[in-house]
């Protein structure tokens, strides 16, 4: 991060900059409702399929290796690096994590930071992108509040500024050149599943059951779960920890969101490179730069401090 940012949102203090900085164009809101939608479809209908055909262990493992190569892009990379500075990476590192974010099919990782500096910013107020509280809090309000945090707000055309909210992404040439082929990347992690399940069943239907669960379904699954992270725990959990909005810890999705639903505290603390501090919390994102740490691929891990987390708790 440079000195003009701050560390906890990367908002860029060179002056006041709009918040929005246009419109999305045909094109590419026509690409948001496929890229949302199909493996969306792809989800409802895996439950009836499943009974009748086509998924085995190919399927079932190749799945499994995508969710966790994509999903730890978007919560290493995308997140905990990119977005909140909490360590700092190795140049062939720093990509790597650029591709593998990219493959989760949740925007390239310039926009996908300037959306999340943006959320921090403004967290469950006025211009936060995704708050569940936008509407109010009778029972309506919150059923909408939670559609629009969960996935309706990506159907916006407004589009966050970039300038504003990543310009240390912005002017880094490696970023870039992987946000330029983001969609490049989204074919080759749909495409690549079925590819590996054909060479390895040799036959054309091992393929297209590895395109349909490790591609399409993999990626729905992997957009719910995050998606999740801003709806649900933003409304349900607990709050030991002190933060200016209502996010919440909800321990259900540990697991699958790689560490991420222990939200509470990282809005607490945001640059905190492990979000799951107490004990029992499951962080498998933090264990992951740990390794790295320990390989010497990063250096400058923000791990919490006692003193620090007896500083934010919540004194009951």
């Amino acid at each position: 991060m440079t000195s003009t940012l701050d560390a906890d949102a990367g908002v860029d203090k060179k002056g006041p900059k709009p918040i929005i900085e246009g419109r999305r164009n045909l094109a590419t809101q026509i690409a948001v409702y496929v890229f949302i939608l199909v493996p969306f479809a792809a989800l409802v209908a895996a439950v009836p399929l499943l009974w009748g055909w086509g998924i085995g262990w190919v399927d079932v493992a190749l799945a499994v290796f995508f969710f966790y190569w994509s999903g730890l892009g978007v919560t290493v990379g995308y997140h905990r690096l990119f977005t909140h500075g909490s360590f700092k990476a190795k140049r062939p590192l720093k990509i790597v994590l650029a591709v593998m974010g990219s493959m989760a099919v949740q925007s390239p990782p310039i926009t996908w930071v300037a959306d999340h500096r943006r959320h921090h910013a403004f967290s469950d107020r006025e211009g936060d992108p995704h708050s569940p509280w936008l509407y109010g809090t009778s029972p309506w309000a919150l059923t909408k509040g939670f559609w629009h945090a969960h996935m309706g707000w990506i159907f916006d055309h407004d589009t966050t500024n970039k300038q504003r909210f990543a310009p240390d992404l912005m002017a880094d040439p490696d970023i870039q050149r992987v946000n330029k082929l983001f969609p490049y990347l989204t074919g080759l992690t749909l495409v690549l599943p079925g590819v590996i399940g054909g060479l390895i069943s040799w036959s054309w239907w091992g393929a297209f059951t590895a395109f349909f669960w490790a591609g399409l379904v993999r990626v729905a699954v992997l957009h719910h779960v995050t998606w999740s992270t801003n709806s649900i725990c933003h409304m349900i959990g607990e709050r030991p920890f002190a933060s200016r909005d209502k996010a919440a810890n909800f321990w259900p999705l540990a697991i699958l969101s790689f560490g991420e639903s222990w939200h509470n505290l990282h809005h607490a603390d945001p640059t905190c490179a492990r979000h799951g501090v107490q004990r029992g919390q499951i962080d498998t994102s933090a264990r992951l730069i740990w390794i790295f740490e320990k390989f010497g691929w990063v250096t400058d891990v923000r791990w919490p401090s006692e003193a620090r987390l007896a500083k934010l708790a919540v004194t009951k």
